[in-house]
């Protein structure tokens, strides 16, 4: 169980939880991917296309393999959760999951970005392009990662629940999880007797 200061959950319950929310997450960005995906596949057969030049088809083939390796990313963490399903190691796929979807989040800025600037040098074809991308990407950064870090930095995000539970270690609780049930590592670890994930 974590400290009274966070929720009183399981290993398991915590890790079912989060898995809930990182689906939620997924749903609104693999939505926005796949849109946005199904758009580049469908220029490449548009009669305009044979009058880009060999710059703006460079940038298209770019983006074009950016959102196939963001796609990825952020459809890879169901494949991962399927196929370790049963064999105890929710928590795990809880942590390799969220990597996996920041990176994919990196991965739809990269994307976001080559397309506009495909975009707009097709609409504007001027410098102006690459000013407004350039703008476009400081508000990416500042609304998916500034934001975020600068709300950690000045304390109105908690301590993750991680850091709670080793605050917490020391009290002699036995209903607190050592550090073998925690990584995984030790013997029987918490998780074995629940059969979830």
């Amino acid at each position: 169980m974590t400290s009274s200061r966070g929720r009183r959950e399981t290993r398991e319950e915590r890790a079912d939880r989060q898995w809930s929310e990182l689906l939620q997450e997924l749903r609104v960005a693999q939505t926005g991917v796949q849109i946005l995906f199904g758009f580049l596949l469908a220029v490449v057969f548009q009669s305009r296309f044979e009058d880009l030049g060999d710059i703006d088809r460079n940038i298209y083939v770019v983006t074009v393999m950016l959102g196939s390796a963001t796609a990825a990313a952020l459809i890879g963490p169901v494949s991962y959760h399927r196929l370790l399903t049963g064999r105890r190691m929710k928590p795990e796929t809880v942590i390799w999951a969220s990597r996996m979807t920041v990176l994919g989040l990196v991965l739809l800025f990269c994307t976001m970005c080559s397309a506009l600037l495909l975009i707009l040098r097709v609409a504007l074809h001027n410098q102006l392009a690459l000013w407004l991308v350039g703008a476009m990407a400081l508000w990416f950064l500042a609304c998916w990662f500034v934001f975020p870090v600068w709300a950690l930095a000045r304390g109105r995000s908690g301590r993750r629940e991680t850091e709670v539970e080793d605050g917490a270690e020391g009290d002699g609780d036995g209903g607190k999880e050592s550090d073998g049930d925690r990584d995984g590592a030790g013997g029987e670890s918490s998780d074995r007797g629940s059969g979830a994930t």
